[in-house]
C-alpha cells in the first residue's frame, strides 16, 4: 500500500495538531515487529493522528522506518523531528450495529445538577434513571411524557 500524500497546508494543520500529542508508540532495539506495527494501527484506527518514539541514534534509520511505516500501514507520515515521528491516517468511519428486531431503547442514567441558593455550597449532583415514556424538566424532576399535542387548526391530511 503507497503512503498517503498531504498537501503542505494539511501537513501544517497536522503538525500543529499534534504538538501536544505523547508518543503512543515506542520503537525500540528490535526495530519494526510485528507487535510494533500492530500497535501503530491499532493507534490510527483510533485516534488518526499518532506520535512515535524512536530508540535510535541514526537518523537515516529513523528516516527509513517513517518511510517504511508510511507505506505499511497506508498512513501519511506528517513530521520527523528528534526521534519523534508524526503519522496520519483519516480515521475509518465506526459500523453501527443493526437494533434487534422490535427492540427500544433501555433505560438512560441522567446526571441533575442542583445549584445551591446562596452561592457558597457545591452543587448537588444526582443521578436518574430515565425510561423511554418519561423526561426530565428544569428542575430536575421525572415526568411522564405526554403524547405530542398535534395541531388543531389544520387536519394530518391536509
Amino acid at each position: 500500500m503507497p503512503a498517503l500524500i498531504l498537501k503542505p497546508a494539511a501537513r501544517k494543520e497536522h503538525r500543529a495538531a499534534a504538538h501536544h500529542l505523547d508518543p503512543v508508540v515506542m520503537i525500540g532495539a528490535e526495530g519494526l515487529t510485528p507487535a510494533v506495527m500492530r500497535e501503530a494501527d491499532l493507534a490510527l484506527k483510533a485516534h488518526g493522528l499518532i506520535k512515535l518514539r524512536v530508540f535510535s541514534d541514526d537518523r537515516s534509520a529513523r528516516e527509513a522506518l517513517l518511510a517504511q511505516l508510511a507505506d505499511t500501514l497506508n498512513a501519511a507520515p506528517v513530521q520527523h523531528i528528534g526521534k519523534l515521528l508524526v503519522l496520519w491516517r483519516p480515521i475509518p468511519p465506526k459500523e453501527k450495529a443493526p437494533p434487534a428486531e422490535g427492540a427500544k431503547s433501555g433505560p438512560k442514567i441522567v446526571k441533575v445538577l442542583k445549584f445551591s441558593k446562596s452561592g457558597n455550597h457545591r452543587a448537588q449532583v444526582k443521578k436518574l434513571t430515565v425510561f423511554g415514556n418519561e423526561r426530565v424538566t428544569a428542575g430536575g424532576i421525572v415526568k411522564r411524557a405526554k403524547p405530542r399535542m398535534s395541531s388543531r387548526k389544520r387536519p394530518a391530511g391536509e
